[in-house]
């Protein structure tokens, strides 16, 4: 990058001879062309200087952590380093499978995920699911304030993000997919406002928030899936 951070630098004697061959008028649009190409080169230069990261690159495991805390937190530092060196912008993750059987007793809960989600009006399984769901909407909760603790242009990773957090169930024991409870989180570079609840008409789609989110990030598409609008966000 510091042998080649000018083009124009590079040819410049090609171009001094280049100038003495034109005349008047071709030596005017050249000079403007130039130095066009050089405030590009300008922004280019200020762009690398502002863009210099530290990223903190966590130890590669020498395999899937035991821990599911830790296996979480790995995977989330791994996408928030992934925003901040922009290897990409855009990420799925689901923390707890389908059918899933894992236990949390860390947390004190010993009844397999998906058999508590069933939980049969039972007090303590309802109890017991939402002591769970709290406990994985706090690691999101952590990875949304390290992209808020980055900074990232002239504001922060999270700032320029949105993420959508949610379940595709709003009631496990009677497999109902509404009310569908989501998290929109994030400014979306200055296309979101935050601080607000936003109450949907009954049996809403979850396709008119995706398509709502699409919107917000620059995709100029009208529908998505079964969706019947977008959800005003």
């Amino acid at each position: 990058m510091r042998t080649d951070r000018s083009l124009l630098d590079f040819v410049a004697g090609d171009l001094k001879t280049l100038q003495g061959e034109l005349g008047a008028g071709d030596q005017t649009k050249l000079t403007e062309y130039l130095d066009y190409v050089r405030e590009i080169e300008r922004r280019i230069q200020r762009a690398e200087q502002q863009s210099t990261i530290s990223a903190d690159v966590p130890s590669a495991p020498v395999g899937v952590p035991e821990a599911y805390v830790e296996h979480v937190a790995l995977l989330f530092d791994l996408m928030a380093l992934a925003f901040q060196t922009d290897q990409t912008r855009v990420f799925t993750f689901m923390m707890a499978r389908e059918v899933s059987q894992r236990t949390y007793p860390e947390i004190g809960v010993t009844e397999p995920h998906h058999s508590i989600s069933h939980h049969g009006n039972r007090p303590a399984a309802i109890a017991g699911h939402a002591k769970l769901n709290a406990y994985h909407v706090g690691m999101f909760a952590k990875f949304v304030e390290r992209l808020r603790a980055t900074p990232d242009g002239d504001g922060s990773l999270l700032d320029h993000s949105l993420l959508v957090y949610g379940s595709g169930m709003s009631d496990g024991n009677g497999h109902t997919g509404s009310p569908l409870p989501h998290v929109v989180v994030g400014g979306a570079a200055g296309r979101m406002t935050g601080n607000r609840h936003i109450v949907t008409p009954e049996n809403t789609s979850m396709a008119n928030l995706l398509l709502a989110v699409a919107q917000k990030c620059g995709v100029e598409q009208e529908k998505f899936g079964v969706s019947k609008g977008a959800v005003e966000i």
